[in-house]
């Protein structure tokens, strides 16, 4: 045999061996797009090695359910999809712990407040008073928003300072001037009430904690939607829904620029701006500045949704404005002057717009008002 032919059958062996040898590495994701199983650094699987909680009994996981009623294709149409954590799920049974809870005036210290007192159903989900009054008869500094659509928002309060509902649930808890309970308290009490144990291991397969309060009542929250108003309606196709003074009310707000601010279909941009309200006061609220210690956001709030407006005043964040006719004349006349206002408020002031203008936007805005729940 000559030194080519010895070279090519070398050639064939090695080859055949790698075509045979077993194949060593990640698992990849099978047909069905499924990821491959985690392998730690020892080689074994994730899910089968041993630690020092393999003899502690694990959570009940949350079984998927079908989404909630509230969430139909009606609401999602008119308002948008909706987001929801991916830790936190809607279920049925989780909407129903929530709603006691927000009920439920023992999650004030002195079981005089729930969250329903300041964000109450029967006023559109806000509150007729300025700003709110909490235990012991403290009075707030900030009128209370309406819960309706916060699912929507990007950040709750009025200066932002809270990333999700979920956590938007323990401020008013804990503040001093509202419910001024103390969580770790308020989770030992609501575990030694049996009905609230059983709801707790029912849908997180635990006991009560502090994780799954805020978790249940921003559930409940969630399902807090308003829509099928004149004005959805009206878009939809059907022209006879919104009366001939909303409909031009409709074109002035988009022409002078209220949407730029109040975009549908939540009218709100969920951005902050400073339209002076306040800013008068000897000792003006710090608004959007207290969260990022800008100066430039000196008396910067957030952009209020305007869906249900109609039925959620007094108006602004410190609930100065009693009528929405009022607001909408502060508003069309450029806000209130301070060194910090608005471009946005400069631009609708140089519109100039009359009285018969002011009071279409009056009509438009009340063309908002749709069905949402009333519990």
């Amino acid at each position: 045999m000559n030194s080519s032919t010895v070279r090519s059958f070398i050639c064939f062996c090695v080859l055949m061996w790698l075509l045979l040898l077993p194949q060593t590495g990640c698992k990849p994701a099978d047909q069905s797009g499924s990821p491959a199983t985690p392998v730690d650094q020892s080689g074994s699987s994730s899910e089968t090695r041993p630690d020092a909680t393999a003899n502690k009994p694990a959570p009940k996981p949350e079984a998927p359910r079908s989404v909630p009623a509230v969430l139909s294709a009606d609401v999602l149409r008119d308002l948008g999809p909706l987001l929801v954590p991916v830790d936190n799920p809607m279920t049925d049974e989780k909407i129903a712990l929530g709603r006691k809870l927000y009920f439920d005036k023992r999650l004030s210290k002195d079981g005089t407040i729930s969250c329903a007192t300041c964000h109450d159903p029967a006023m559109a989900w806000a509150e007729n008073r300025p700003t709110s009054k909490g235990i012991k008869g403290q009075i707030g500094k900030v009128n209370s928003p309406t819960v309706i659509n916060a699912a929507y928002a990007k950040a709750q309060f009025w200066d932002g300072r809270a990333a999700s509902l979920e956590e938007q649930a323990f401020g008013p808890i804990e503040n001093p001037v509202e419910m001024g309970h103390n969580l770790d308290v308020l989770v030992a009490e609501l575990a030694a009430i049996s009905e609230y144990e059983e709801a707790f291991q029912k849908v997180f397969g635990t006991s009560v904690t502090k994780d799954g309060i805020g978790k249940a009542i921003a559930t409940f929250e969630r399902t807090v939607l308003s829509h099928n108003s004149p004005y959805d309606k009206f878009k939809a196709g059907d022209n006879g829904a919104m009366t001939e003074s909303q409909i031009r009310g409709l074109g002035l707000f988009e022409d002078v620029g209220c949407a730029n601010c109040h975009q549908p279909p939540l009218f709100s941009s969920y951005r902050y701006y400073n339209t002076g309200v306040g800013m008068d006061k000897e000792k003006p609220d710090e608004g959007r500045m207290a969260v990022t210690k800008k100066k430039s956001d000196l008396g910067k709030f957030r952009v209020p949704a305007l869906r249900e407006v109609a039925g959620t005043g007094p108006y602004f964040h410190d609930g100065s404005v009693e009528t929405l006719e009022a607001a909408v004349e502060l508003m069309a006349n450029g806000g209130k002057d301070n060194p910090n206002l608005s471009g946005m408020m400069k631009a609708v002031r140089d519109e100039n717009l009359s009285e018969q203008d002011k009071e279409d936007i009056v009509e438009f805005l009340r063309a908002l008002s749709g069905d949402y729940p009333r519990q």
